[in-house]
């Protein structure tokens, strides 16, 4: 056998090095199991103390490239490098509009294009490369009316054209219509955008098939949500919303709330859960 001289033995020892640290960097957090992953969200950031232990559970957080619903700021701009540096992967999240706002715009398809360009140049300002999965934010479920969908769609174009991915954040929880079945506003999305691509992240924290606030193994399938198809399941939000989640009461603290574990339990600490079938959902790296 050849031995390397000394300066490509040093090269191959560097590259060695580096691909340990990066192996090392973005090994999965022990929420990882059988192919899914365990991640958080929440409206405002937690803090760069936090984030070491928050990783010890946690592959991925949510981002927000807008003003979070009912915020002034947003914490989590500029925060982007932070994060990867720790080794988390990303779920990027715009806020969609909500139909009330539609109809005071008066032109849904012009405020889906404008909200579309808004999100493509706050990911770009952060960093995030072409072909990151975008959420847009919809927080009212059950069936999309035409306006709701027709500002979704022109969303989804948008974004889609300027090279990054469209996603929706939406119920999959099934809503009784009348006079007819229930649906979900997943099913409903999934149903009117058709063959176009575009990432479901499906809310559904009804227990079951919620697990409730529990960290516990095995990790669950985002299809276990009753959304077949969806690479992210929130299963469980803080503060527990009682009507749904009665059979899982006990998982959550005592004020409804689901805390991070290891922190101190406080207004920077409690959290949304999620699962994932990877652990960078938005392709954020």
């Amino acid at each position: 056998m050849k031995i390397a001289s000394f300066p490509a033995l040093f090269l191959v020892l560097l590259a060695l090095c580096g691909t340990v640290a990066a192996a090392l960097l973005f090994t999965p957090a022990a929420g990882h199991e059988h192919g899914f992953y365990l991640g958080f969200d929440r409206n405002d950031y937690p803090g760069d103390a936090a984030l070491a232990q928050l990783r010890q559970t946690f592959s991925y957080t949510g981002y927000w490239l807008s003003v979070p619903p009912g915020a002034k700021t947003n914490s989590w701009s500029g925060k982007r490098a932070t994060l990867a540096a720790r080794g988390f992967g990303f779920l990027l999240l715009f806020n969609g509009k909500l139909y009330r706002e539609l109809q005071a715009a008066g032109d849904a398809r012009l405020s889906g294009r404008q909200d579309a360009a808004a999100a493509v140049n706050s990911a770009r300002r952060e960093g995030f490369r072409r072909g990151a999965v975008i959420f847009l934010d919809q927080e009212e479920g059950g069936v999309m009316l035409p306006e709701q969908f027709a500002y979704i769609e022109a969303w989804s174009d948008a974004v889609r054209a300027a090279g990054f991915m469209p996603g929706v954040y939406c119920s999959g929880m099934p809503v009784q219509q009348k006079n007819a079945a229930a649906v979900t506003t997943a099913a409903d999305l999934r149903a009117k955008l058709g063959a176009k691509p575009t990432k479901l992240w499906v809310a559904n924290d009804q227990c079951p098939p919620s697990p409730g606030c529990n960290y516990g193994k095995p990790v669950p399938a985002p299809s276990a949500s009753g959304t077949h198809d969806a690479l992210v399941w929130q299963f469980a939000q803080s503060p527990r919303r009682r009507q749904f989640t009665g059979e899982c009461a006990s998982s959550y603290a005592a004020d409804g709330m689901c805390y991070a574990p290891g922190l101190p339990r406080g207004a920077d600490s409690f959290v949304d859960l999620n699962t994932a079938t990877s652990p960078d959902p938005s392709n954020g790296r």
